[in-house]
């Protein structure tokens, strides 16, 4: 793990997407945090250790989805396919299949495996799942504001977790897409899913991808927006948390209301013609009961 120092520093965007809006000023104290993303052969470990079996592997419970018929309730999860055709952007069912068989031990369906990809992230682990490895390892998951001042590094208001230039000298500093999403991808930078923890530079403070290859999820419930600024200078948030466990409705399953946590630093699917989430300050909202190939986790320790 890595010792963040703690401190203040402007959080979220007011030049991007509105739910990053506003900026304003927080601080944090002192924590450790993963160097990188949990890896498949750490979460293997803990899966051999404790049993531990995830929500993709799991058959839903009717209970929980009603009106969803028999047939369609198998575990499974959410793989990135790409289409062969033009879709429409705001459609993001075009290129997401709900996967038979898909799991972390089969991220790309159930005659995938993970033979070669030890130094990958895990995915296809839910908030529970991520939240039961964190456990076991007596960690928690980071808070929306520890993440994101892990991730700028040190540089206070930079546009990325690099500085101000998303490719410095041509050289590409995590893994994006390239192309116009979802149908063209470039592989620029050398990878089509997700790459080994360690394949790009890290930040300011040591920490390796915190931006790009896998989404990150955080302990914080998820808030259309940040609160503004406090009107006095004394009154600058300490350790803020996110917004309340309200949940809020689907417009796919519009009579199923479902609590979302906070993701963070955007994936290998993140592109500039369709999300530019590929920075400190981006934010997303994961439903708990979702498990998908393109998140994933990593860890704090706090009272130190």
């Amino acid at each position: 793990m890595v010792l963040i120092p703690g401190g203040t520093f402007r959080m979220g965007s007011d030049k991007h997407y509105p739910e990053e809006a506003p900026a304003h000023r927080v601080t944090v104290d002192p924590f450790f945090i993963d160097e990188t993303p949990v890896t498949n052969r750490q979460f293997k470990e803990f899966v051999k250790a404790t049993g531990h079996v995830t929500f993709a592997e799991i058959p839903p419970d009717p209970k929980d989805y009603p009106g969803a018929l028999p047939h369609m309730l198998y575990p499974g999860s959410l793989v990135f396919s790409p289409p062969s055709r033009q879709v429409d952007l705001l459609n993001w069912g075009e290129w997401w299949t709900f996967l038979k068989g898909a799991d972390w031990r089969h991220p790309y369906g159930p005659k995938s495996n993970i033979n070669h990809l030890d130094s990958h992230p895990v995915v296809h682990v839910s908030f529970a799942d991520a939240l039961a490895y964190a456990s076991w390892a007596g960690k928690d998951l980071p808070t929306e504001a520890e993440w994101e001042f892990a991730a700028r590094g040190g540089l206070d208001d930079a546009e990325y977790a690099w500085g101000n230039e998303f490719t410095p000298g041509g050289k590409h500093q995590a893994n994006t897409w390239q192309g116009k999403f979802p149908r063209e991808n470039l592989i620029e930078d050398g990878f089509e899913r997700t790459s080994p923890v360690t394949a790009f530079p890290p930040n300011g403070y040591g920490i390796y991808d915190m931006i790009g290859n896998v989404w990150e999820w955080t302990i914080d419930w998820y808030a259309a927006k940040h609160t503004a600024d406090a009107p006095k200078a004394c009154c600058i948030p300490e350790n803020p948390r996110g917004g309340a466990e309200d949940g809020s409705y689907d417009p796919c399953l519009p009579n199923i209301k479902i609590a979302r946590k906070v993701i963070k630093g955007g994936s290998h699917l993140c592109a500039p013609n369709y999300c530019r989430r590929y920075r400190p300050a981006a934010r997303h909202a994961e439903a708990v009961d979702t498990s998908t190939s393109h998140v994933g986790f990593r860890c704090v320790v706090r009272d130190l």
